[in-house]
């Protein structure tokens, strides 16, 4: 980004049980694009590339990269598979790597929350990488079950709080809205 905007970085942790996490972080995304930011997102425990924010980062936004590490189905959160532990693994030492190259103004790591969670990457490593992080740079992770050892790292830090939802009166997850 411009230098007379630059500064210290900060770490966002956009967490809780309500709707717009991932998005929030798209919108900081969209606001670093527009000021001449380069943009780094993982994308833990995804592997669908019908998400909306894939096709247009694709077609329209040459300055975001999304890279997905996950499959398209669920994990389960009492046994996952192997194939869920190494591509989180994997995601993870991808994301240490974009971190130390510096090439990015802002990179988030979307569901990392939720990995922790499911215990498919070990805590001690993110925490490592949030202090790791160039002291410009400016640092996101999403995800329901972010824990306090996390949330004390944040700068800023976002309890998204669901009042409702579509989903609890039958409605089914909308493209271009929840996906």
């Amino acid at each position: 980004m411009p230098k007379e905007t630059s500064g210290k970085g900060m770490v966002h942790v956009y967490t809780g049980g309500g709707k717009g996490k991932t998005t929030a972080a798209l919108g900081l995304a969209l606001r670093a694009i527009g000021h001449g930011g380069k943009v780094f997102m993982l994308q833990f425990m995804k592997g669908s590339k019908n998400y909306g924010e894939i096709i247009a980062a694709e077609k329209y936004l040459p300055d975001l990269t999304i890279i997905q590490s996950g499959l398209e189905t669920f994990v389960s959160k009492e046994e996952p598979a192997e194939v869920d532990i190494r591509l989180a693994l994997e995601g993870l030492k991808l994301a240490k790597k974009v971190v130390a190259e510096n090439h990015h103004d802002l990179v988030i790591l979307d569901e990392i929350n939720v990995a922790l969670d499911f215990k498919l990457i070990p805590l001690n490593d993110v925490i490592e990488l949030i202090k790791s992080k160039p002291t410009e740079m400016e640092l996101v992770l999403t995800g329901r079950y972010a824990p306090k050892e996390i949330i004390e790292l944040g700068d800023v830090v976002s309890d998204v709080t669901l009042v409702n939802h579509p989903y609890y009166h039958g409605v089914e997850a909308r493209q271009g809205i929840e996906f």
